[in-house]
């Protein structure tokens, strides 16, 4: 059975008219009777009562072209839904996020996303580390990745978004909440809740900070995320630098103060190099247009010259 002979079918149902089918389908009448002859011959029945002055379906007729037009509609729908799946309009992406990147960057992506891609389905995953978002990467469990670089290896595309100042958070009865301007130095002698992860790259920045502050920060706890490491900084177990963005996370019994001599701290935009889907292709078109994502800058000399 083949489907020019259900199309076929269904225009003559349809009109109820061979020489009006033909036209619509831009056949010839005879090669269409044919075919819808060849139909009724493979089935075993008759389809439709000819005379010579009309055609009409008959019981089976009638049934046949019910479930041909929903088989066709289903048809028809699969091929635009994949057409749409391999032009990267459509389909499910999983996104991670570092610490509070979620709270302070996902409304703006996924409204963007949705405005300009409104049938991708986003499937978050939040408070995620650097390394752990690497590895997610890297076994095909995330698509794409808001982290904190830097980022071993050659194997991802890692472009900035934005770069952030460090803040102090302070237990809210803390000597120092209500101190007017604030230096790393001055929490020299504090101890300091970080994250457990070795390879984080906010431990990093503390650490760089404190030692061009002239000391070594006293590591006394450590959290597996953002909020374990806020709380212990609300119950008075120590003081923490963290990023910016970590103002949007409101915890009681935690201020988040301003700092001067601290280093600076990247976000950043990751996805796996040489192999992303359409659809991941697009989404970085569409973060690109929305603002969100710089486009991508040439590090080719050649390639810098032809655009000057």
């Amino acid at each position: 059975m083949e489907l020019r002979h259900l199309r076929q079918f269904v225009a003559v149902a349809e009109t109820r008219h061979f020489g009006q089918a033909a036209k619509r389908l831009f056949l010839a009448q005879p090669a269409l009777s044919q075919s819808v002859r060849q139909l009724e011959a493979e089935l075993g029945v008759t389809l439709l009562a000819r005379t010579t002055r009309q055609v009409s379906l008959t019981p089976a007729g009638e049934y046949f072209y019910r479930e041909t037009v929903r088989l066709l509609a289903g048809l028809d729908d699969s091929v635009t839904s994949v057409r749409r799946i391999d032009e990267g309009r459509t389909g499910l992406v999983r996104i991670g996020f570092t610490g509070t990147a979620a709270f302070d960057r996902l409304p703006a992506i996924a409204r963007a996303l949705r405005q300009r891609l409104p049938e991708v389905v986003l499937e978050i995953h939040g408070d995620l580390l650097t390394p752990a978002q690497v590895e997610g990467l890297r076994s095909a469990e995330l698509d794409l990745a808001v982290l904190r670089p830097p980022v071993a290896g050659d194997d991802l595309e890692v472009r900035t978004i934005a770069r952030e100042s460090m803040v102090l958070a302070l237990p809210v009865d803390h000597r120092l909440a209500q101190e007017p301007a604030l230096e790393v130095l001055d929490v020299s002698f504090e101890s300091f809740v970080m994250y457990s992860d070795a390879h984080s790259a906010v431990n990093e920045v503390v650490v760089r900070s404190c030692r061009l502050a002239g000391f070594t920060p006293k590591r006394e706890h450590e959290a597996p995320d953002t909020s374990v490491l806020l709380a212990l900084v609300a119950a008075g177990l120590g003081v923490a630098l963290v990023p910016e963005s970590v103002r949007s996370m409101k915890l009681d019994g935690v201020v988040f103060r301003d700092v001067s001599g601290a280093d600076t701290i990247d976000l950043a935009l990751a996805w796996s190099r040489g192999k992303s889907l359409p659809l991941v292709t697009s989404l970085i078109s569409a973060l690109e247009d929305a603002g969100i994502l710089p486009s991508a800058v040439p590090t080719d000399p050649a390639a810098l010259k032809d655009i000057s």
